[in-house]
């Protein structure tokens, strides 16, 4: 028994694969390229949210040290509802 390969040969994993170009002026080049929307890019430019962040934890810290923060528990039972229901 005589078994062929036909056409198994075309495709090899272990070579790379050949891209064809059009010749042109612009020389095309296969480069992997990222795109950050607006959305991502407005994100990064907040820079100042770690600061402001760090502000009102330093706030809460004192406000508890020194018994001066008060607990709004109507407003915690509100939101923890809210969280459970949804």
């Amino acid at each position: 028994m005589k078994i062929t390969s036909y056409g198994v040969n075309a495709v090899n994993a272990y070579k790379n694969q050949v891209r064809n170009v059009k010749s042109g002026d612009n020389k095309a080049t296969f480069a992997d390229k990222i795109e950050i929307s607006k959305t991502a890019q407005e994100m990064q430019g907040v820079s100042t949210y770690s600061a402001e962040r760090a502000e009102r934890v330093q706030q809460l810290k004192e406000g508890i040290a020194s018994g001066d923060y008060k607990v709004n528990a109507r407003q915690v039972a509100e939101d923890m509802l809210k969280y459970y229901r949804f």
